[in-house]
């Protein structure tokens, strides 16, 4: 067992994965050590919502490209029939729908063996994972400060190699924000490329996007190959990708028009971001890539109010179908102070100010596609400072106005939810760490349904500027 440990200190899962398949490990030894390494971390992280250890043991992995790898599905409307679907929240109860989402069914059928579940906040609506029903999941950098959110479970496990990887769900930022808290990757993809059924046409009005967080850029590219495609009855996809991701990371990277964007009004970015992103861009130039000033064309305070319009709508609808499934409404003392606050003051628009609110997403994708005329690549940084201190990002005061929220929400990661709302693709890279040993990520956006262009850039500043070798103080390495 202690060689197969080693193994996981230093190899991802497409590694893994071709090694359970020439028989050189065996999918069972690999299961009950990664159970043995979450078990390792989990005291010091909180970052598990279910443990499914027996189940996992009990059901042989199908036949794919990464059968045999034990992971674990973000416990945030991404149902997995063996565990509860609580969404962070105390409301859910103990509530099993018993079905899988289907991009865990993808996953599933691609040979993962799924030991747990992982911590989101309530429903997702924060940047910290830090909820009543599970407490506050920390950071294995250093667990006085968050492991950010709404995928924070997922990232905290992944970067302190307890798992190869873990899947995460991004309606605002959610997959790339714990990956820049984290030190790992995580790409969003873009609108309709990775199903959201059976049961979800779109959350958040199109925002919410399903993939992974991973410690390296071509477990991205071979897991969306895996999940990625329209599911039946899917409002809208994608356009399919007539070559898989996996393949097109061996071509070489051509020289990118790359739009450096350092700050957006009214927020302001820390000397730590900008460091962080200025090295970054002066690493893409030494690649041979063009990197331009620029200013983001959009209105955020404006976008702002539309999104939490859409987001506020959508949770009061869906709190109104739990309500009905268990059979008395949800009450206000059940739900957090963050929830309260968004459903008090945009639980109840209009049909006509929801409806502005889409129009509003798909004429800043129309503003962004021309504005991308001019470039391949958008360079932001992934949030404006260091994770923040567990607590920081919790609204105390249900009496606080919903600016006070999107301000202390939005002040810290001002660039990630646009591109939920365009449906760009969008990738946080592990490039950057404080002086204080806190990893800052850097954020890239692409075209509409280009993952391609950004997975090559990865693969080509991981590849510069190698992360896998940085190991967080948590950790579960022997």
């Amino acid at each position: 067992m202690k060689e197969i440990h080693r193994l996981v200190d230093s190899h991802d899962a497409t590694d893994l994965a071709a090694l359970i398949k020439a028989g050189e490990i065996q999918a069972s030894e690999l299961l009950e050590v990664c159970i043995e390494r979450v078990e390792k971390v989990n005291p010091e992280l909180n970052a598990v919502a279910e443990k499914l250890y027996d189940a996992a043991r009990n059901t042989p992995p199908e036949e794919g490209p990464f059968s045999g790898i034990p992971t674990m599905v973000k416990d945030l409307f991404a149902p997995l029939k063996e565990a509860r679907s609580t969404n962070g929240s105390l409301a859910l109860g103990e509530a099993r729908l018993g079905i899988d989402d289907s991009t865990v069914s993808r996953l599933r059928a691609a040979g993962c063996n799924f030991i747990g579940t992982t911590t989101s906040p309530e429903f997702g609506a924060s940047y910290s994972t830090e909820s009543q029903r599970f407490g506050a999941t920390r950071n294995p950098w250093n667990t006085a400060h968050s492991a950010g959110g709404s995928s924070g479970g997922s990232a905290a496990l992944v970067a302190a190699r307890a798992i190869p990887f873990a899947h995460g769900n991004d309606g605002g930022g959610s997959i790339r924000v714990p990956a820049s808290c984290c030190g790992i990757f995580g790409l969003k993809p873009s609108r309709g490329r990775v199903p959201s059924g059976p049961l979800v046409g779109e959350g958040w009005g199109g925002m919410g996007s399903a993939h992974a967080l991973t410690l390296s850029v071509r477990d991205s590219a071979a897991l969306l190959d895996v999940v990625a495609g329209e599911d039946l009855g899917a409002p809208y996809a994608a356009p399919a990708q007539a070559v898989p991701f996996a393949d097109l990371l061996k071509q070489p990277v051509r020289p990118l028009r790359i739009a450096l964007v350092e700050q957006i009004a009214p927020f302001s970015s820390s000397p730590d971001a900008l460091n962080a992103v200025r090295s970054t861009a002066a690493l893409c130039e030494s690649l041979g890539h063009t990197v331009t000033p620029a200013q983001l064309p959009i209105d955020l305070e404006a976008f702002l109010n539309s999104a939490f319009n859409v987001i506020g709508a959508s949770t009061r609808s869906y709190l109104d179908l739990v309500g009905q499934m268990r059979g008395t409404p949800v009450t206000d003392p059940e739900l957090e102070v963050n929830t309260r606050i968004i459903l008090r003051e945009k639980g109840g628009i209009s049909a006509v100010d929801y409806v502005k609110s889409i129009e509003m997403f798909h004429t800043l994708g129309r503003v962004m596609a021309n504005f991308m005329l001019d470039y391949d690549v958008i360079l932001t940084p992934t949030l404006t400072r260091e994770p923040p201190l567990i607590g920081d990002l919790v609204m105390k005061d249900e009496n606080a106005s919903l600016e006070e929220f999107i301000h202390l929400s939005h002040s810290y990661s001002p660039f990630t939810a646009l591109f939920n709302a365009t449906g760009q693709p969008a990738m946080s890279v592990p490039l950057y760490w404080t002086p204080e040993g806190l990893p800052l990520g850097s954020h890239f956006a692409g075209r509409f349904a280009d993952e391609a262009t950004l997975f090559a850039l990865a693969l080509q500043l991981e590849q510069a500027r190698p992360w896998a070798q940085k190991i967080p103080t948590v950790n579960a390495c022997l």
